[in-house]
């Protein structure tokens, strides 16, 4: 058996893997010639970030923040939060009523949600938003990961929920 050369190996191989790939573009070249163009891949469109503000208008200043951005199939809405006197319960009920509209807004639902981030105040607030949170997504529910932010949640609400959807 002929000992290997490693160094003689590594000086040919770029050429080699060059010539495969180009004789494998000229026989699809060829194949599409001969057949016409494949109808296998359809050409994707370019997709395109857009801003949304459900129920009012952009604001005059350039925001901190958008509310909801859609990019092609997908959709990101911001962590909405609670702002009024309440228990996590009824924050989280807002909260998760305010995400629906926004993604039905934009064409989405719930059950499109891939990815949930539950930010609550207090971690011992866990099980009651729980309870709430059940059964919201559908019955197949995206992902989802929860954490108590050190120092709260901006604006006193007990809870914030983002999410990453389709449409």
């Amino acid at each position: 058996m002929a000992k290997s050369n490693r160094r003689g190996f590594l000086t040919t191989a770029p050429a080699a893997a060059v010539a495969v790939v180009a004789a494998g573009a000229t026989a699809a070249g060829a194949q599409e010639a001969a057949t016409g163009p494949s109808k296998a891949r359809p050409k994707r469109r370019k997709a395109v970030k857009e801003t949304h503000w459900p129920g009012r208008e952009a604001p005059a200043e350039t925001p901190l923040f958008s509310p909801v951005v859609t990019f092609g199939n997908m959709v990101y809405l911001s962590g909405i939060g609670a702002h009024f006197e309440g228990d996590v319960q009824a924050h989280t009920a807002h909260v998760l009523d305010e995400m629906k509209k926004n993604l039905e807004a934009v064409g989405s639902s719930m059950e499109n949600v891939l990815k949930v981030n539950v930010y609550l105040n207090d971690l011992k607030d866990y099980k009651a938003m729980n309870e709430v949170f059940r059964g919201r997504f559908g019955n197949a529910p995206g992902v989802r990961t929860t954490i108590a932010a050190a120092g709260g949640i901006p604006g006193d609400s007990l809870v914030e929920i983002d999410c990453i959807a389709y449409v």
